[in-house]
């Protein structure tokens, strides 16, 4: 299979953009320590993204996550169009926002109530100081490995450099995420392991009269992907409605990828506050805060300025509309699977030891281990340089993957033709490294 071409513009700009801002990139994600330079991206249309040197490239980034639809889905586009011309922002309340927030609660089941932000990082936000205020508990168990958002009190243990610096496996270490961060915001924290129900358990019965809040992502998304054990989810909802503990589930990820309901609907397991982003608006900014009546009525009131701007509700309500259509879910779970299991055919027929498999539209490639993680102290049994020589094989053959991780995203947009082909350069690639 032929290579893309020169990517010299992309060195160039970085080299450009070193000068100008840190790092050279907007967001750390967009750069990992093991690449020279990152790809610019010119122009991006359905499953496809193209650089600034004009190399097309299959993509399974999905903008990390919000490109459900592909990238400019017609649909969305064109009601984002329309709504620029009325305008972009009112400091008010829109029709079009009713429109939406009818639709919302229709689909999410642990919605009684809404409000919105603009990022996930924001309403994990709200989310915590909803459980405060309902419950009159301070405490929050988060989990070693799942990502809520860059807060200080929200970047607290999403990763380690090894398994020792987490601290015994019964009471881990709290490990903060940056410099510059304040460790009394930590202070209310309570970091246990995913997926070990019993050790939650324990700890409720030692602290429940402090604990206002249990959340965590219903897929672990912020490494190679830890799906839930079978029960861990409906335990957790078990355990929080005994102990008068708010169960906040994080489905930035997981919302309108997994089903139009998200991790709740797909897993039947209903929390008592869901935060949704990324995917709801189709690659606009939009987030919101979803719970039951008595806890939105807490006396919380979400402030900012961009919050439902017309533009992004357009975007949101254009989205809804292309992902009730029949089939949509279907035809990305069907793709996920036809990738998934012709990845481990490749490695099985070659003996190389690696596990890829996905639920949904989320998908994975992990090197070094031929099972599901149970947690996030499991994925320091992946081999992340064996993916970072993967990956990077794969890009020079016109299919992008995650920087710095094995996990990515199908999308309506896909086709069998997408995945045909990436399975070809799958196979030139563990070929060429293996």
């Amino acid at each position: 299979m032929s290579k893309i071409g020169s990517t010299a513009k992309s060195k160039e700009l970085f080299e450009k953009a070193k000068k100008m801002f840190v790092g050279g990139v907007a967001s750390s994600l967009h750069k990992t320590e093991y690449d020279e330079y990152p790809i610019y991206i010119e122009s991006a249309k359905g499953s496809k993204v193209y650089d600034v040197d004009g190399n097309e490239y299959i993509d399974y980034l999905g903008g990390f996550g919000p490109m459900v639809l592909g990238y400019t889905p017609p649909a969305v586009e064109q009601a984002v169009i329309e709504q620029v011309t009325k305008g972009a922002l009112y400091a008010a309340p829109t029709e079009s926002l009713n429109e939406v927030s009818e639709k919302l609660l229709e689909l999410i089941p642990c919605a009684d109530l809404i409000t919105y932000q603009n990022t996930g990082t924001e309403a994990n936000m709200i989310g915590f100081r909803m459980a405060r205020a309902y419950t009159g508990k301070n405490k929050v168990i988060r989990f070693e490995g799942n990502y809520h958002g860059w807060s200080d009190e929200e970047l607290v243990s999403i990763a380690s450099e090894s398994v020792k610096l987490m601290g015994p496996r019964n009471r881990p270490w709290k490990i903060m995420g940056s410099v510059g961060q304040l460790e009394k915001a930590a202070e209310e924290i309570i970091v246990l392991p995913w997926n070990d129900l019993e050790l939650v358990e324990k700890t409720i019965e030692r602290q429940k009269h402090e604990i206002a809040a249990i959340i965590l992502e219903p897929i672990m998304c912020n490494c190679e992907v830890v799906f839930p054990k079978p029960g861990y989810l409906a335990g957790l909802r078990e355990l929080t409605a005994q102990n008068e503990i708010v169960l906040i589930f994080d489905e930035v990820i997981t919302g309108f990828r997994l089903s139009l309901g998200g991790a709740q609907e797909y897993y039947k397991v209903t929390p008592d506050i869901g935060i949704f982003g990324k995917a709801m608006a189709g690659g606009y900014p939009l987030a919101c805060i979803a719970a039951k009546k008595e806890i939105m009525e807490s006396g919380v009131r979400p402030r900012g300025t961009f919050n439902a701007n017309p533009i992004s509700i357009a975007a949101c309500k254009a989205a809804i509309k292309e992902l009730e259509k029949p089939g949509i879910y279907d035809h990305m779970e069907r793709l996920t699977k036809k990738l998934t299991n012709g990845m481990n055919e490749l490695a099985k027929k070659r003996k190389i030891t690696l596990f890829s498999d996905g639920e949904g539209s989320i998908w994975q490639i992990a090197f070094g281990i031929s099972e599901r993680m149970n947690d996030y102290r499991d994925n320091f049994k992946v081999d992340k340089l064996a993916y970072q020589t993967f990956k990077k094989g794969c890009l020079k053959r016109g299919v992008r993957l995650h920087p710095s991780r094995g996990r990515f995203y199908t999308s309506t947009a896909h086709t069998d033709a997408d995945i045909e082909k990436t399975l070809e350069v799958f196979e030139e690639t563990l070929d060429e490294t293996f």
